[in-house]
């Protein structure tokens, strides 16, 4: 399974995991790792309490690490999220090569490129997966030119914060496969070795998925949750707009109130200040609390047939990759 992938970022097979918002930990993160693919820490990772202090929210992220070095001895990476005033980004990034994190998944919004940021981690020799929030050819082409060593292109068949254009993941990967020469990583509504085959046979060297993990035995997802995915499909999603763009999720009464606000006419601010940010996933995705959180994941939910173990799901996902 050696590819440019596997090589740039030390791991056995090209299976990367997405950085989901409070429903990673570092038992989770090992899982995927020792499994032969990337585990990635996510923003709020092991946790369940909110802090809005940035040193805090640094030394959390400090504390995932360690404990996850502990349970692997395989490359793991990090998220940087990178937005705003980049208060939250600067103590993080510190942590990142103080701990000496292999990897980075730099994931952001416009002003993402940073020689700021890019330029400290590739002197620490960490690697960067580079995954924008709305990859376009200019995009692409920048990142490349920034050093960034493994761009992720992210249709918006996948789950979370979904992109503002309404590109569909199989149509956005060859676009940008054929302008780039550093490899390309699928994301977006693959959940089987069928997707993964398919992201393959399109340029792709690596897939990255974040809703084929959570009905997984070590992600940190409330069981009701983990089941509620087995047993749904992608004709069960809702959509609503939100900032910066849309967001889905599979039903749940808070979610029906958002999809409700949508179509009487409300603004994506009055929807999202409604939703009250990344805490409608942490009440809905890690508590279970469907009457004030979401579930929020992608199209490609509907092969998963039942809850698995890490190393199973990442098993059967390779056997797709050509």
């Amino acid at each position: 399974m050696e590819n440019r992938v596997t090589k740039i970022l030390e791991i056995e097979k090209p299976i990367i995991q997405g950085p989901m918002s409070w429903i990673t930990n570092a038992e989770f993160v090992a899982a995927v790792s020792n499994a032969g693919g990337l585990g990635i820490l996510g923003p709020n990772a092991g946790q369940t309490t909110v802090t809005v202090s940035p040193e805090k929210t640094a030394e959390r992220m400090r504390r995932e690490i360690r404990k996850t070095k502990e349970l692997t001895d395989k490359p793991f990476g990090t998220t940087l999220l990178v937005g705003g005033d980049l208060t939250y980004t600067w103590p993080i990034l510190e942590i990142v090569i103080e701990e000496g994190v292999k990897v980075v998944l730099l994931n952001g919004v416009e002003g993402s490129l940073n020689e700021k940021i890019i330029n400290p981690l590739k002197e620490a020799g960490i690697k960067i997966v580079y995954r924008p929030l709305d990859p376009t050819i200019e995009d692409a082409k920048a990142a490349q030119a920034m050093g960034v060593d493994v761009y992720v292109v992210t249709g918006f068949d996948e789950g979370g914060t979904l992109p503002s254009s309404i590109i569909g993941t199989f149509t956005i990967t060859p676009m940008l496969v054929d302008v780039l020469d550093i490899p390309v990583i699928a994301a977006g509504g693959i959940g089987d070795a069928r997707g993964v085959a398919s992201a393959f046979e399109l340029g792709a060297e690596g897939v990255f998925l974040g809703s084929r993990f959570i009905p997984t035995v070590e992600n940190p997802a409330a069981l009701s949750v983990k089941q509620k995915i087995v047993d749904s499909s992608a004709a069960d999603l809702l959509l609503y707009r939100t900032l910066p763009a849309y967001y889905r999720s599979l039903p749940t009464p808070f979610a029906e109130k958002l999809v409700a606000m949508d179509k009487q006419g409300a603004s994506r601010e009055e929807i999202a200040k409604f939703a009250n940010g990344a805490s409608a996933i942490r009440i809905g995705m890690l508590e279970g609390n469907g009457e004030a959180g979401i579930i929020t994941v992608g199209t490609g939910i509907t092969p998963i047939k039942r809850i698995q173990t890490v190393q199973e799901v990442v098993d059967e996902l390779a056997t797709g990759i050509k």
